[in-house]
């Protein structure tokens, strides 16, 4: 082989080994990400069907339901426009409440509810993700103009 030639194996066997490596790259970012939607989104379907995401908003007053073996329960996320049923079997954070914010993690059913695989409470007083934050602001105009 050529010196030429083989010079032109090697920049072709480093560009596809690179371009191997740029897509399991890419791949594996893509696998991990996890989206965040709001109530409001989940119901008007702009959520995806199958694949995981973030639902965020805060607890319904009221709306916790354990189960007798407690580790699986139900409750519902709001943004006070919308409402989005959530069913979890786990540990819940120390710092999860009726009326506070909260982010979970899972996939949407085919009923409409959410099974979650991951719980996330706020960590203080003044603390929510920002996602959630900017979500519960666009959504009180709208809960204002619903008709009750």
């Amino acid at each position: 082989m050529k010196p030429r030639n083989r010079r032109l194996a090697f920049v072709a066997a480093g560009l596809l080994v690179l371009g191997a490596a740029t897509w399991l790259v890419l791949n594996a970012l893509q696998s991990n990400l996890v989206f965040f939607f709001t109530p409001t989104q989940v119901v008007a379907h702009a959520a995806p069907r199958n694949d995981a995401f973030r639902l965020g908003g805060l607890v319904e007053e009221g709306s916790v339901r354990k189960a007798a073996d407690g580790l699986a329960l139900s409750f519902v996320v709001t943004d006070r426009a919308q409402r989005v049923p959530v069913h979890y079997r786990g540990l819940l954070p120390d710092l999860f409440r009726e009326g506070k914010g909260v982010v979970v993690a899972g996939r949407l059913q085919a009923d409409g509810s959410f099974l979650a695989t991951q719980v996330l409470a706020k960590h203080d007083e003044n603390y929510m993700p920002p996602e959630a934050a900017a979500a519960l602001e666009q959504a009180r105009p709208a809960a204002r103009e619903a008709p009750q």
